[in-house]
């Protein structure tokens, strides 16, 4: 059990992290006032071999939805703006260093210590982990310029319950994503 201890200890600090990392940057000089219609980019970084991916239909319903409550209208035909989707996992490796087992289980540094002191705080353990990293990148372009003028990622763990059921986790990272969007929904705005 005491081996044990650093690697559940990083595990509870894992799970306590909450969503994906979210970062935006725009175009400062962009009016976005002045973009009424959106539409997508053709083909979406996230369509496969002239085929739109299942990923591919739940980003632009969560974007659609994020667009359309901030008075923006869907269009096939001519868009001010053009939405485009990138999605990349990567396998990631982590090592943390967490206070050693021997600090929590009465045992000291080598035994010895046992009831008496505990060791120096320098005797931390290092556990090393793997997981996968998603990136998600949304990027609006200004379809006349045919330049990018917002772009939002969320960084974050999956795993494999987030694969399981992608259609929320997809969901919860596209509001988060445009929760930093320059145009905010008119009942945010009040």
């Amino acid at each position: 059990m005491r081996r044990y201890l650093p690697l559940i200890f990083a595990m509870l600090l894992t799970a306590c992290a909450s969503g994906p990392k979210v970062r935006s940057d725009y175009d400062k000089t962009t009016n976005f006032s002045q973009f009424k219609t959106f539409g997508y980019a053709t083909p979406l970084g996230t369509d496969r071999e002239g085929y739109q991916t299942i990923v591919t239909q739940h980003l632009k319903a969560a974007t659609r939805r994020e667009l359309e409550l901030r008075g923006f209208q869907y269009t096939e035909t001519a868009p001010q703006l053009l939405v485009n989707f990138n999605v990349k996992l990567s396998d990631k490796i982590r090592a943390d260093s967490v206070p050693s087992s021997s600090m929590y289980m009465g045992r000291g540094y080598y035994g010895y210590r046992a009831g008496y002191y505990s060791p120096w705080p320098m005797y931390d353990d290092t556990v090393v982990s793997t997981y996968t990293e998603g990136t998600l990148n949304i990027d609006l372009i200004d379809a006349a310029r045919k330049q990018m003028i917002w772009e939002g990622v969320a960084i974050g763990s999956v795993t494999e319950k987030t694969l399981a059921n992608l259609q929320p986790a997809l969901d919860g990272s596209v509001t988060a994503i445009f929760k930093k969007f320059p145009v905010a929904p008119p009942a945010a705005a009040k």
